[in-house]
């Protein structure tokens, strides 16, 4: 004989439907319009972190979905809180990260009326979310939860956006709680694998590229296997650093913006391309230019979770169906090669990643010299430290000069959203109370949300900002000197004291302004066991690590060639 669930309200339905789905975290910034959620969730096991502005708390849950695999799950209010939150919306779409972002609706009989705050969710989100719904219903809460986060982890991960009437929410109705949702793993072919191993029996130059997302520290343990096995040159797209050891002997760079010149080249020259996970979308494709579009010069391997993928702008030579992790297992049942005839190859691709990353010719105008703090961070961060960076040129110093040891240690926005350093740190110390974490952040990029330090005092999560002030929009200042040289207009800043700032939040606040002056200062912001912001104060020349402002703006006054250190090749 079927028992009948218990009445519930909706909010309690939906609380319980997370418990299910075995949801820890909620990020949130209230309103009026989900209080019955609130209620539910004072007497839920799930940690509430109450955030300072909606975007925040979208790009908290979204780090957390990059390092989980899980959605990271999100609650703000209708109207001008859902909007607020479109960046992290944004941002999960680009970088592949699932989330569920619930957002507050009006009264279902008040719709259609332009009530207040009112949205129609479906027209505003629906080319930003993968799926987008609203819940008339309370006894179909568990049936819609259910499929938001199949929805959300599957084939190529994403955003999912809910609206909760807010009238529904405290309906009553009697409905069972759906199952535990888990991942689906898409396996590869017994006939793709053969066909691999036959095109890397004919390769002479060939470069493995990773990117995307669904990876887990095992499907990486298990590709820098096979890469060791074979001795395959491997190189990680854009802000996916740590996706494979930067110390390895296989590891060749970062194929992003400022790419090195050396591995472009090496990119082109490529006879056989294995495109894994990634989408190589404008960014790492240098856009569009490095692969043919649709028929890429190289023989290419692409593999992809999701088949809507495979194909959609390069035409390859096998298309592989297969999350990372399924196909880095496969790849262990390779035999090893008996010869490798591109050993030459993978040393040169080597030394070119060593030569690129070597701080130690780096000198720039100022007191404060930032190949030295990287020799700093190096020699004082462990291996699991997690960095964390939002948009602007200071993401130069992580990107091309951190070595990224261990999966699961980067938080970085492929959408180039700026703010998103500060949120990710709290959404991943939330989820790693133990671990270090670091944010790179820029002055323009810090003021976007670094409203949220106050969230990181109000939680007791230490983590540590390092504000790179030049007292402008860096990236935009270097593109405006190379196309209107001399004419500075809008990139201009006239910035806080941001350590005094740091204090009036209740965090540990220093200026920096020399070398000399970071290492203790770091070291003291590591022992307060608080928030922490470094104020590091920058020369306005230092625009990138290798060039100046008077160099790049004298270069384009002059229609001379930049060198292959110009702003062309940095972020």
């Amino acid at each position: 004989m079927a028992i009948t669930p218990p009445q519930r309200s909706g909010a309690r339905i939906l609380v319980d439907q997370l418990v299910v789905q075995g949801v820890g975290h909620v990020f949130c910034v209230p309103g009026e319009s989900f209080l019955a959620v609130l209620d539910a969730l004072y007497d839920s096991s799930i940690a509430l972190t109450v955030c300072r502005q909606e975007g925040g708390a979208a790009m908290m849950a979204e780090a957390q979905g990059k390092l989980t695999g899980r959605p990271g799950i999100g609650f703000v209010t209708r109207g001008p809180g859902a909007t607020n939150a479109a960046a992290g919306l944004h941002i999960a779409q680009q970088d592949s990260t699932p989330l569920i972002l619930f957002v507050g609706q009006v009264a279902r009989g008040a719709r259609g009326r332009e009530a207040f705050q009112e949205l129609d969710y479906r027209a505003v989100f629906g080319t930003m979310a993968k799926w987008v719904v609203e819940i008339d219903d309370p006894s179909r809460i568990p049936e819609l939860v259910s499929r938001a986060f199949q929805t959300a982890m599957s084939g190529r991960p994403g955003p999912v956006v809910i609206a909760l009437p807010e009238d529904m929410l405290t309906e009553k109705a009697s409905v069972a709680d759906a199952q535990p949702c888990s991942t689906l793993q898409v396996y590869p072919g017994e006939a793709d694998l053969r066909t691999l191993q036959e095109l890397l029996a004919q390769a002479h130059q060939p470069l493995m590229v990773l990117g995307g997302s669904r990876w887990s520290a095992r499907a990486v343990a298990d590709l820098r296997a096979f890469a060791e096995r074979f001795a395959l040159p491997v190189a990680c797209s854009f802000r996916r650093q740590m996706l494979f050891d930067h110390d390895h002997a296989c590891y060749s760079g970062d194929i992003g913006i400022g790419i090195n010149p050396q591995l472009a080249e090496r990119l082109r020259q490529t006879d056989l391309l294995l495109l894994i996970g990634g989408r190589f979308s404008e960014v790492p494709s240098q856009g569009y230019e490095l692969i043919g579009i649709p028929t890429p010069a190289q023989t290419l391997v692409h593999v992809h979770a999701d088949a809507g993928e495979l194909g959609k702008l390069y035409r390859p030579e096998l298309a592989i169906q297969s999350t990372p992790e399924s196909f880095a297992a496969a790849l262990s049942r390779f035999p090893a090669p008996t010869a490798c005839p591109w050993n030459n190859w993978t040393r040169a691709a080597r030394q070119d990643y060593l030569t690129w990353s070597d701080l130690t010719p780096i000198h720039l105008p100022g007191a404060l010299q930032m190949g030295q703090v990287m020799q700093t961070l190096t020699a004082t961060l462990p291996a699991d430290a997690i960095l964390c960076n939002g948009a602007g040129n200071f993401a130069t110093w992580v990107h091309r000069f951190w070595r990224f040891r261990q999966y699961g240690t980067q938080l970085a926005p492929t959408s180039g959203s700026m703010g998103y350093g500060v949120p990710a740190a709290i959404g991943a110390k939330r989820l790693y109370p133990d671990r270090t974490i670091v944010v790179f952040a820029g002055d323009g990029d810090f003021m976007m949300h670094g409203q949220e330090l106050a969230t990181a005092v109000q939680y007791g999560l230490p983590i540590i900002v390092i504000l790179l002030d030049n007292g402008m929009y860096g990236t935009i200042r270097m593109h405006q000197e190379r196309e209107y040289p001399g004419r500075v207009h809008g990139t201009a800043l006239r910035n806080p004291d941001f350590a005094a700032l740091a204090k009036a939040y209740g965090a540990h606040g220093e200026r920096v302004e020399t070398t000399a002056e970071f290492a203790p200062a770091f070291r003291r912001a590591l022992d307060s066991g608080h928030p922490a912001v470094l104020h590091c104060l920058l020369d306005p020349e230092a625009i990138t690590p290798t060039t100046t402002l008077s160099s790049l703006r004298a270069a384009s006054l002059h229609q001379l060639p930049l060198n292959s250190h110009s702003a062309c090749s940095d972020y």
